[in-house]
């Protein structure tokens, strides 16, 4: 566990000197707050009153999609620029474990991205202000229990994905096609096929999120999808490190 958080540790603090993660992370907040400034605007200058009450999924909604696009670039380098640099050869020989390099790799990720979903956490409690008699709860701990699920589901498939290539551009590209299949493609048989349907419907990642947790629900067939993908990714990474070891 010790050599987990000492990776983990070391791949947090180089995430607040790579510019790539700044710009994910002014990216990933400006994008999200303009969306909330404009449904904020939208409502107060609503002519009529009938403009239904900020909830958050205009927050937890928004920052799921732009996970798709944002977790590539924080996982492409995590393990294919060791092996460019390198520096693969000498963690092998370093007295860690397969596993605990990927996992701390994974977590160390997972801690920035928690880092950002904190931070947006300041648009929920505007909304708390300004809402009369304020925000739903359970709504609000139901979506961004299912950001954090996702986080660590596709932070693990792009670390596992990393792990495979020595090159982060066809990381990047890889995670990012993996993601786009997961996210919008893999679900589309589910309303064409007359039977059978429902495997692609429970593979659909924004399914689970969208359908269930941005809706206040947690249900475990969704908490276990994103477990098992997490679970997954880890394992892939694991077992592509300990082919090079034996290389």
């Amino acid at each position: 566990m010790r050599n987990i958080w000492t990776i983990a540790k070391r791949e947090y603090d180089l995430y607040f000197i790579s510019p790539v993660a700044y710009v994910v992370a002014l990216l990933f907040l400006s994008i999200i707050g303009l969306i909330f400034a404009l449904n904020i605007l939208s409502i107060t200058l609503s002519q009529f009153g009938f403009a239904p009450a900020p909830d958050p999924r205009i927050v937890t909604g928004p920052m799921a999609f732009l996970m798709v696009l944002a977790t590539p670039a924080l996982t492409m380098r995590l393990l294919a620029d060791e092996v460019r640099m390198g520096t693969m050869e000498l963690l092998l020989t370093a007295p860690v474990r397969d596993y605990e390099l990927v996992v701390g790799k994974w977590l160390g990720a997972f801690l920035f991205m928690l880092t950002l979903i904190g931070a947006s956490l300041v648009f929920p409690l505007i909304m708390q202000q300004v809402t009369d008699p304020g925000i739903d709860q359970m709504l609000m701990v139901s979506g961004y229990l299912g950001v954090i699920l996702l986080a660590a589901a596709f932070l693990s498939i792009g670390v596992g994905i990393s792990a495979i290539f020595s090159n982060q551009i066809a990381a990047f590209f890889t995670t990012m096609i993996t993601f786009v299949v997961l996210w919008w493609l893999i679900g589309a048989p589910a309303s064409i096929l007359p039977s059978g349907g429902e495997v692609f419907r429970y593979l659909d990642m924004s399914a689970h999120f969208y359908e269930s947790f941005n809706e206040g629900r947690v249900t475990l067939a969704a908490v276990s999808y994103y477990l098992s993908l997490t679970a997954l990714g880890l394992f892939i990474g694991t077992t592509a490190i300990e082919t090079r070891r034996w290389r």
